[in-house]
């Protein structure tokens, strides 16, 4: 009789490891349409037991990274405007890019929301409204970058910024691939 309770623990303890294997499979395969898949999939992979095998959640939560590496590229770019002797260019090309990061923050953080939204009406008209988002935050990126052209621009300031706000797009053009993965709101569950 004490071999019962080991053999319900054994296959518990199979068909835990079966589900997190197919659901590291499907991070992996979904993150193969992303342009950073290697990002993609260390990224996710911690998040495999809730994302299960999930097109929306694996979105949403490629969301989420996006906004929690916005929020730190948003205070990092905060501590450059205080950077001493930077000239008046460069300064302004800093509060331009602090504006661009916070706005890119904004359409993150409404594009979560819409997510949450998806099983609530009109499946198309979430999902465009996302993708606009998603797409507008990873413009609001590359336009903080590009606000640091030219010879008069290069230094530690345009270096630091740009390799953090680059990183910070890669995520975010990771979630955005991501998110045009989902397809019809019959064949997903919503959360």
């Amino acid at each position: 009789m004490a071999s019962f309770p080991i053999l319900v623990f054994l296959v518990t303890a199979v068909l835990h490891s079966l589900r997190m294997v197919a659901s590291q499979d499907f991070i992996t395969e979904s993150c193969q349409t992303t342009e950073y898949p290697t990002l993609c999939v260390q990224s996710l992979t911690p998040y495999a037991p809730s994302i299960q095998q999930n097109e929306i959640l694996l979105a949403k939560t490629a969301l989420e990274l996006s906004l929690e590496n916005s929020h730190g590229a948003t205070s990092f770019v905060s501590q450059m405007t205080q950077t001493p002797g930077i000239g008046p260019r460069q300064s302004q090309a800093v509060r331009d890019c602090l504006h661009n990061v916070a706005d890119s923050v904004n359409q993150l953080r409404q594009s979560i929301d819409e997510l949450g939204q998806m099983g609530s009406g009109d499946f198309a008209w979430h999902m465009s409204n996302v993708q606009t988002w998603v797409s507008g935050a990873l413009t609001d990126d590359n336009m903080c970058v590009q606000g640091f052209s030219g010879a008069d621009m290069d230094g530690n300031v345009k270096v630091e910024i740009g390799n953090r706000v680059m990183e910070l797009a890669k995520y975010v053009s990771n979630a955005l691939a991501l998110v045009s993965r989902i397809g019809s709101p019959n064949y997903y569950n919503v959360p």
